[in-house]
């Protein structure tokens, strides 16, 4: 399976919409896949208000991830469950699209997103317009066949500096992975998500090593990020994190991004302690 639209396209079948308006989709995640992280939820919630954006405007543009003032992660999905993903679009224009989302499995809410802003950029220098008008046309009507993610594989990072308040990791992003056939096929762009879930790995490190905190630690926030530049394939991004204030809930902690002296990205990360779920 794979390949355009399914290496890094979390849409089977859009079975709601209302142009620029309201979008309901379902993704079922494969049963073979070793996990599928909050993060990757939350891209397939924001993929949902791509897709309604881009159709309002003829395709002549795509929104980019760029500003979330708020991602709650509730949960996990299994792998072999289906999500239920759904956007409402506050504004929608050829400069940006503007949204809330929220993805769940039956009452489980999973990923909550509030305040998002997507810039719209020139569709023909990163896609096709007429193999994106195509794929739209089918997921609003038969659907796609389920199964074709086969997951994003590994990525070399290694612990650049640790402290009691701070860690430091460089990420390798590499030079071709599948993934990029779907972000871009024109313009290769390393995902935000992906960035982030990294950024997650190296902040629960950090929170982890706390002695004072017995239970384990999920993810349960990330909040105000801000992606400031793309990431081109074959970059290698210093992911800092350094520890905040707790909140009411858990450890918290900042995220900068950077390549050389430019800032990528930056966000807060707040953890909770984790709830066992029924089987």
């Amino acid at each position: 399976m794979g390949g355009r639209y399914g290496a890094f396209t979390f849409c089977d079948r859009i079975t709601e919409y209302v142009p620029a308006r309201r979008a309901r989709a379902t993704f079922a995640v494969p049963g073979n896949l070793t996990g599928f992280s909050p993060c990757l939820t939350a891209e397939a919630t924001g993929q949902l208000a791509a897709w309604v954006a881009m159709a309002h405007i003829g395709f002549r543009g795509r929104p980019v991830a760029a500003l979330a003032h708020d991602v709650r992660m509730h949960s996990e999905v299994r792998p072999g469950e289906t999500l239920t993903l759904e956007v409402d679009i506050e504004e929608c224009d050829d400069s940006a699209v503007f949204y809330q989302g929220r993805a769940h499995v039956g009452g489980r809410e999973i990923v909550r997103l509030i305040d998002c802003l997507g810039p719209m950029l020139p569709q023909d220098e990163y896609d096709s317009a007429d193999d994106l008008a195509r794929e739209f046309a089918l997921l609003c009507g038969e659907g796609a066949p389920p199964g074709r993610f086969e997951g994003i594989g590994p990525h070399a990072m290694e612990t650049i500096d640790a402290s009691a308040d701070s860690r430091s990791a460089c990420l390798h992003v590499p030079v071709a992975a599948p993934y990029f056939v779907d972000h871009f096929p024109r313009r290769p762009v390393f995902p935000a998500t992906l960035l982030l879930d990294h950024a997650i790995r190296v902040a629960a490190d950090l929170v982890d090593a706390d002695a004072a905190i017995a239970a384990p630690l999920r993810v349960s926030q990330v909040k105000n990020v801000k992606m400031r530049d793309f990431i081109r394939p074959g970059e290698d991004v210093v992911l800092r994190v350094t520890r905040l204030a707790a909140g009411d809930d858990g450890p918290r902690v900042k995220l900068e991004a950077t390549i050389g002296e430019r800032k990528m990205a930056t966000a807060q990360i707040a953890f909770a302690q984790a709830v066992l779920e029924a089987a």
